[in-house]
């Protein structure tokens, strides 16, 4: 087994997990598994009546798993949260944590390719039994479809210069590996940011490999349902697009934003923010862990 601290060192962990306000004897969710860190400590405040169900569709989180009757390992995506939690017959749980983005060991794996660090294959599936990967969009995509996901997903203001110049690559010589793509692009990126606007050219890429944002929304929006009254959401984001979609569930009830209220002027938000303000990481955390500088913790309750 792999020591949770090699694999992955978790973000604003008694942050995240205070927010759940654990009744030791409740059942908890934590959809974002990876190393356990955040699983071990909600199991540490748990009596033998409670219970943690625990989501990660990447079988490297397997080595993991915690040995302990209260724990139960869900190998899935975790958009399926509430088919799960009936499959095990549970209809409601008490809280929900949700560490969003990707882990350190991904982007330390070279051969899964997640950094531009690495030459490595253009991968980026947490789920490696899934098909679509990095390389088949670059090489496949219409170029209106990817500077279209540069743009909404990796915020890009010359993403239709990138899509340009990846179909042009691509029609000399197919795009395999990182840095394959990285020689094709890096062109149109100033030496002071190219980091920063290669990160982003990487993060749309793995956001459309794995569906990320549809799967957030379905998870989002089934943790609101399944949710008991004065149950808590602990979500962790590290990108806008992520915190957005929170920030809009918890305010007004759907993840677009969609203010609806009935006759009397209620909104039908089923979730109430316990910080209005987001948390983030102390500069001593932000020092030892820099997965924890984009951090933002947000925390509700259901009404």
């Amino acid at each position: 087994m792999k020591k949770n601290n090699v694999y992955h060192i978790p973000v604003l962990l008694k942050e995240t997990v205070d927010g759940l306000n654990i009744n030791p004897n409740g059942v908890y969710v934590d959809v974002t598994f990876g190393g356990g860190g955040h699983s071990r400590e909600i199991l540490s405040r748990l009596s033998s009546k409670g219970h943690l169900y625990s989501f990660d569709q990447d079988e490297d989180a397997e080595q993991n798993i915690i040995n302990d009757k209260r724990f139960t390992f869900v190998r899935s995506n975790f958009r399926y949260i509430k088919n799960w939690m009936r499959y095990y017959g549970i209809d409601q749980v008490d809280g929900i944590l949700a560490d969003l983005g990707v882990s350190s060991h991904h982007f330390d794996a070279q051969e899964r390719g997640f950094s531009f660090r690495f030459d490595a294959a253009l991968d980026m599936r947490m789920n490696q039994k899934a098909q679509q990967t990095a390389a088949s969009i670059v090489n496949e995509y219409p170029e209106s479809q990817l500077a279209d996901l540069f743009y909404l997903y990796g915020e890009l203001k010359n993403a239709r210069k990138i899509a340009a110049a990846i179909v042009k690559g691509r029609n000399e010589k197919r795009i395999e590996t990182t840095g394959d793509l990285m020689d094709t692009i890096k062109m149109f990126f100033e030496r002071d940011r190219e980091k920063k606007e290669l990160a982003k050219v990487f993060q749309a890429l793995r956001i459309e490999v794995n569906q990320e944002m549809q799967a957030l929304k379905e998870m989002l929006t089934a943790s609101a349902s399944i949710l008991k009254t004065g149950g808590r959401l602990s979500v962790l984001t590290y990108h806008s697009l992520e915190d957005r979609m929170v920030k809009n569930l918890i305010k007004s009830g759907n993840v677009e934003g969609h203010i609806e209220k009935d006759f009397f002027g209620n909104t039908h938000a089923p979730l109430k923010a316990i910080n209005n303000k987001v948390i983030i990481a102390s500069e001593e955390e932000q020092a030892n862990n820099p997965r924890s500088r984009s951090a933002k913790l947000r925390i509700a309750e259901k009404k």
